[in-house]
């Protein structure tokens, strides 16, 4: 059996007894190292029955969560064989298999069954999607153990606010439900320099949250409480044959664009562009107003399917056509992700608006709030502008969330 060198939350966390035991913790306290290691060593203990291992999207399966259990399972000296998409499973011969599953469609975690579980950064979905999964996942989680032993699921995540994990967790935990806290600083393997280069980078509010692992409030206030209009003003506007970045979203009948610029490294916004009918009209309004500049397009991801104009022909490939660079990635970021790397830029004055050019979008950012569900507030009509400006924003400037591999050693 596997013997481990973790640090003391993720030592308990893999070790307890707990039927539904939660490692919630900051960044870099290896929080997804202490799943797969709880889910391989889980799997070695029950080699008879399956065992499912989630994450909110089938992107962090393939780039995070896959790459990790070969390493271990290489040095294990365990045969396996991964299957990926669409059988999406790791066949360990003698020992069984480990299904991977995503959470991005509840209706889709049916057809199979296993007698535990391990669900990765679950409190970053919705409140509501969170708990449908859960619930999706308790029902395939059946298989009957021959030594009798229960069944178990086990959560690693980030707080996320007072969320489902929160109040499933810690407000009102019913038995069987173990919390387990971790903060960054609980793990000594990390670069000496990590939390300050975390505390630097995010924004004061977030910092109790994913340094510290704790509950706190992330949804008070105004949603871009990183934007200062005296502090993010920018006088800059666009010269003869600046390169222009173009952040755009698509709305029917109603679509908007922010130009940005960038001087000595700083990303300046200096235009606004509201109300435009449809896509062709936004490529005629960009080549009528910007004559003579290069221009790259930052856009809504969904663009890449959806179509306006010509059943045919989607949104990017219009802007591609016309002779626009389109810097759009397979799927948007998650808002929460957005978000944070706008206000980053904003407190490190990274990002520049030029409230005069841009007076909607500087209103905007200062009003714009929160719904009941802790997401920004659509029904405002405030979100637009704000959705274009964010885009290139993610897209050059992004969060980059550390993974933190605990080393470990093992004893046949």
């Amino acid at each position: 059996m596997a013997k481990l060198t973790p640090t003391k939350p993720q030592f308990d966390y893999i070790n307890t007894q707990a039927k539904f035991p939660a490692l919630v913790a900051g960044f870099g306290a290896g929080k997804t190292e202490a799943a797969v290691q709880r889910c391989i060593i889980g799997k070695l203990r029950n080699p008879t029955t399956n065992r499912g291992f989630y994450e909110p999207t089938y992107d962090l399966i393939r780039m995070i969560a896959w790459p990790r259990f070969e390493e271990i399972l290489t040095e294990l000296k365990i045969p396996y064989k991964l299957h990926k998409s669409p059988l999406n499973y790791i066949d360990l011969g003698a020992y069984g298999q480990i299904i991977f599953r995503s959470m991005e469609n509840i209706n889709r975690i049916i057809g199979y069954a296993h007698a535990d579980a391990d669900i990765d950064e679950l409190d970053t979905l919705k409140e509501s999607d969170a708990a449908a999964a859960f619930r999706a996942i308790m029902a395939r989680n059946r298989e009957v153990k021959p030594n009798g032993e229960p069944n178990t699921i086990g959560v690693t995540t980030t707080p996320e606010g007072f969320k489902f994990v929160y109040k499933t967790w810690k407000k009102n935990p019913q038995k069987g439900f173990e919390l387990i806290q971790a903060p960054t600083a609980s793990n000594p393997h990390l670069p000496s320099d990590y939390v300050e280069n975390l505390k630097a980078i995010y924004p004061n509010n977030l910092l109790s949250a994913y340094l510290n692992g704790e509950f706190v409030n992330l949804t008070q206030g105004t949603v871009y409480n990183g934007y200062n209009r005296d502090k993010n003003q920018s006088d800059a506007t666009i010269n003869r044959f600046d390169f222009l970045m173009v952040g755009m979203d698509f709305n029917v009948t109603a679509m908007s664009a922010v130009v940005f610029v960038q001087r000595n490294g700083i990303y300046h916004a200096v235009k606004e562009l509201t109300g435009i009918y449809d896509t062709p009209t936004m490529i005629h309004t960009l080549k009528t107003k910007f004559p003579n500049h290069n221009i790259a397009v930052y856009p809504d991801a969904s663009g890449a399917s959806r179509k306006t104009v010509n059943a045919s022909i989607s949104d990017i490939s219009l802007l591609e056509t016309a002779g626009f660079e389109c810097r759009a990635p397979k799927k948007n970021p998650f808002i929460k992700d957005r978000v944070m790397a706008a206000n980053a830029a904003f407190e490190s004055s990274q990002v520049l608006i030029n409230s005069d050019e841009c007076p909607e979008l500087s209103s905007s950012l200062e009003q714009l709030t929160y719904d009941n569900n802790g997401v920004p507030d659509k029904t405002s009509g405030l979100d637009h502008l704000i959705d274009a400006a964010t885009y290139p924003i993610a897209h050059e400037l992004p969060i980059i969330k550390p993974i933190a591999a605990v080393p470990f050693k093992f004893a046949i």
